[in-house]
């Protein structure tokens, strides 16, 4: 228990991981493996050389006392994410629904709408625009 109370008071008042953090992690993981199969001298300097500064960045972030910068950090890259994350969400719950679902975009204000499968022709009804488009299902 000695080392588990040393390392539990060394990380008090650190600011730890979020969600930067793990996206640091998972860029080290992948510059890594690229550099490991793309063995071109300048190619895989390159590529250490960038995996290791986020794998140091990262460390520096977990360990830091600068909670307030830290936070800061983390909301402006959940501004910059927000749009990629969306998009992959989506494209999760699509594949996740696909074998009861279709989906389609409204020609009017380009809103993705979700209908039942195999209902034949139908008239969709856009929810937010109330514009009215048929297609097959």
């Amino acid at each position: 228990m000695r080392f588990r109370d040393r390392l539990y008071q060394f990380m008090q008042g650190r600011y730890g991981p979020d969600q930067f953090t793990y996206f640091l992690m998972g860029t080290y993981v992948v510059l890594t493996l690229l550099s490991m199969f793309l063995r071109f001298p300048v190619v895989y300097a390159v590529l250490n050389v960038l995996s290791y500064a986020a794998a140091i960045y990262m460390l520096f972030r977990m360990f830091s006392r600068n909670i307030y910068k830290r936070q800061a950090e983390n909301q402006m890259f959940l501004r910059f994410w927000a749009p990629f994350g969306r998009f992959f969400s989506l494209q999760k719950r699509r594949v996740k629904e696909g074998k009861t679902s279709r989906f389609y975009c409204c020609p009017k204000c380009r809103q993705i709408i979700r209908v039942p499968k195999g209902k034949g022709k139908i008239q969709i009804t856009c929810p937010k625009c109330r514009n009215s488009f048929i297609k097959k299902t």
